[in-house]
């Protein structure tokens, strides 16, 4: 999805500087008739009542409620629809046909009425990602640590591990590209969600500091691992959410990681790194990464109230911010606050910002968030 809210400059009209002469000063611009109510129900009747209600409320799941939305906001909504930016055929084809008087008509119509109480508000808010996520978490326990720190040899840890990653992860012992352990028996019943909110919940988790390994030279293996710093992040604590922090992990897991590269995990950068290296070089390289101390690459615990926050700042009811056009969502349609900051996340709908805020958003997340929004009242 590209964005929730939809960023659109308001233009702004230079009027004839006073003093000037009448031939060289700029005429002052016509004054917008004011909208005409009774017009945009009548439009609202004949083209909008069908999805949206007379009242402003969706008539079902993934239809936005229109009631008291911001009128610049459901006439820039409007145009975006015309000019191809919103990629719905219908309200397309209907905002084609719409002159400037009919759209500021119809969106002064639904603004005016009161607003619309949504299902969401009664059913309660959704448990967040990371809760689901650490109860999921229970059947790791066993050889990962409840906090997802192994005391296990050959176990990884899965404290701060990037989430991304874990997901890709799992999905490849699901697919075979990695070899199977008796905990991969429990994989097939995740679903793509509970992989999201399992992952969140682990990188959210402080990795323990381990001592040195009972094999391998740490400080023989620092130069070794110049040329994965690249990727995985100076000292092995990565910065990218899909790739691995090899900062803390059990050294012989590493080992046997490493080593996985030259026959069955397929990266080709890798395996062709790897090929160069000789089992003490490995050996080294594991031991120098299992004493590097990492930290936790997520803030689940407080994420969606995080992420809430940082929405309100254009989005609550009270905001009024120059030069931008925003719409209200509380109280809004879930459903349909999901499948707008999905299509902003993955660039169907335009809007650089929103694009930008929703694109490392999993769908998880996504869902928490458009429940917290969805069960307060609105406004």
């Amino acid at each position: 999805m590209k964005r929730l809210t939809l960023t659109i400059a308001l233009s702004v009209l230079l009027l004839g500087c006073p003093g000037k002469e009448k031939e060289t000063s700029k005429p002052a611009p016509a004054k917008q008739a004011a909208a005409d109510l009774a017009a945009g129900k009548a439009f609202a009747e004949r083209e909008c009542k069908g999805c949206h209600g007379l009242e402003g409320g969706g008539a079902a799941p993934a239809i936005p409620h229109l009631a008291a939305q911001r009128e610049a906001y459901l006439v820039a909504a409007l145009n975006a629809y015309k000019e191809g930016k919103r990629t719905h055929a219908a309200l397309r084809e209907i905002a084609s046909h719409m002159s400037e008087a009919d759209a500021r008509n119809l969106a002064t119509y639904y603004a005016s009425l009161p607003p619309v109480q949504a299902a969401g508000a009664t059913q309660g808010a959704q448990a967040s990602p990371y809760e689901q996520g650490k109860k999921l978490a229970v059947a790791c326990a066993k050889c990962h640590g409840a906090d997802g720190n192994s005391t296990i040899a050959g176990i990884p840890s899965l404290a701060g591990q990037q989430p991304h990653y874990l997901v890709v992860a799992i999905q490849e012992y699901l697919k075979k590209e990695r070899k199977a352990a008796p905990m991969h028996g429990l994989l097939p019943t995740l679903t793509n969600l509970d992989m999201e909110t399992l992952a969140l919940y682990f990188a959210s988790q402080a990795p323990a500091q381990r001592a040195s390994p009972a094999s391998g030279d740490p400080t023989a293996g620092e130069p070794l691992s110049a040329v994965c710093g690249g990727c995985h992040g100076a000292h092995g604590v990565s910065t990218d959410s899909a790739t691995p922090s090899l900062a803390g992990p059990d050294a012989r897991y590493l080992v046997d990681a490493i080593k996985a590269y030259r026959t069955t995990r397929k990266r080709e950068n890798m395996r062709l790194y790897i090929t160069g290296l000789s089992d003490k070089d490995i050996g080294n390289i594991a031991a120098f990464y299992s004493v590097q101390k990492s930290r936790a690459v997520e803030r689940g615990q407080t994420l969606v109230k995080d992420l809430t926050d940082k929405c309100e700042r254009c989005h609550a009811a009270e905001a009024d911010i120059p030069g931008m056009v925003v719409p209200k969502i509380r109280g809004q349609d879930r459903d349909y606050l999901i499948m707008a900051l999905r299509g902003y996340r993955d660039g169907r709908r335009e809007s650089s910002m929103m694009h930008n805020m929703s694109l490392p958003y999993s769908d998880s997340i996504i869902e928490s968030l458009a429940t917290a929004y969805a069960s307060q009242p609105a406004k």
